[in-house]
């Protein structure tokens, strides 16, 4: 059987690869520490496990949902006033999404028409490609370099590919790169993408996971952002709720429509249960999420100090839940990299060459440990030999 043209954009799936590893080294009894996949160690808060238990003993709530509940909406447009002071979002702004990488994923079919031009991040999360080339665009990668602080330089996009694009990818507090935006900076991005009528997308998946004293905000804390820009909010890293795919997309009403309308073609809507669970998140108190950022700080404190006190220079991260980490000295192929620092060390991370053409010769590191099983990967790290 001749499969789909369209699985030949993609390469192989590298969290697998990495699972398939672990699983076989687990089997033979080694210590491991897996710092790769960006699932948080933390529980979630009391009242919404509650709420979601709540809901799931009411028949009625197992049935379709068909749509997201105005409750719902009216949470999120609450919440965007009291986390970020956002007053304009209306429901008719706000849409939910199973997931940020479900929402970024079918994007492209949305918006796109083949031979579009999409500007892209390059290191970025994979699903950036994916949902870009899944909807026939053709992406045109803005370099993060360690020069300009991972940080997006419009001015370095030529005008006769801005005048092309049909939109631009954003990922502040960024990952795999761990910067973080200013607010000169994202007026610099509205202004660009308004003067060439581009959608501006801001994937905001980290603005509660933020360092040394910065704030996260939101896209709309920047003037001019409703006219061109969309923004997906997560729960999952903030809330601790991975699993169960709490995202939404909020901005301008016409690419909420548009989204709307493909979603309603190849699904049936939230889980009533999840739903409540989402309220409950959006309602509840936010004491724990400041607590939770603080921990990951002394994390991210205690891998890359601890990193640089063995002989390996990493920056420290300033957001996100990751760490990007150039290759110590001697090594230049990230996976080759990786895979031997599981079999020494047995210490997982992520190949940066998985993150786009740019990403070969760094690593990616999950802050997804407590600071003293950290301070055993760097031991572990350091008696490996791989460090000179």
């Amino acid at each position: 059987m001749e499969f789909s043209h369209r699985l030949d954009l993609f390469g192989p799936e590298i969290f697998a690869a990495l699972n398939d590893k672990k699983v076989a080294l687990e089997a033979t009894g080694r210590r491991l520490f897996n710092l790769s996949v960006g699932t948080p160690d933390f529980a979630p808060a009391d009242h919404i496990k509650q709420a979601l238990i709540d809901a799931a003993k009411d028949n009625d709530n197992w049935k379709y949902s068909l749509r997201d509940l105005p409750e719902l909406l009216d949470a999120v447009c609450a919440y965007y006033k009291r986390r970020f002071d956002v007053d304009s979002i209306t429901p008719d702004k706000v849409m939910s999404f199973a997931g940020s990488q479900d929402g970024i994923g079918h994007l492209g079919l949305a918006l796109c028409n083949d031979g579009d031009v999409v500007l892209l991040p390059d290191p970025c999360y994979p699903v950036f490609m994916t949902g870009s080339k899944l909807g026939g665009a053709e992406p045109w990668y803005y370099k993060l370099t360690k020069e300009n602080h991972f940080l997006p330089d419009v001015t370095a996009i030529p005008e006769e590919v801005a005048r092309k694009a049909k939109f631009m990818l954003v990922s502040l507090p960024a990952n795999p790169v761990g910067s973080i935006g200013t607010p000169e900076l994202y007026a610099q991005l509205v202004d660009f993408c308004r003067k060439y009528d581009i959608l501006l997308v801001h994937d905001n998946a980290y603005s509660d996971i933020i360092f040394d004293g910065a704030h996260g905000g939101s896209i709309f804390n920047t003037p001019g952002a409703e006219d061109c820009a969309v923004e997906f909010f997560s729960l999952s890293k903030s809330f601790n709720v991975t699993g169960a795919r709490i995202s939404f997309l909020v901005g301008r009403p016409d690419v909420i429509a548009a989204c709307k309308k493909l979603r309603t073609q190849i699904d049936f809507g939230m889980f009533l249960p999840v739903q409540k669970a989402a309220i409950a998140a959006l309602t509840g108190p936010l004491d724990s999420v400041k607590r939770q950022c603080g921990e990951y700080q002394a994390r991210r404190d205690a891998l890359c100090g601890g990193l640089r006190s063995i002989g390996w220079d990493v920056p420290n991260s300033h957001g996100s839940m990751f760490v990007w980490a150039p290759l110590p000295t001697g090594y230049t192929d990230s996976m080759a990299f990786c895979l031997e620092l599981i079999e020494k060390a047995g210490v997982i991370c992520t190949p940066g060459f998985s993150f786009g053409p740019s990403g070969e010769g760094y690593v990616r590191f999950a802050l997804t440990l407590p600071v003293d099983r950290i301070e055993k990967a760097v031991k572990a790290i350091a008696d490996s030999g791989m460090i000179h």
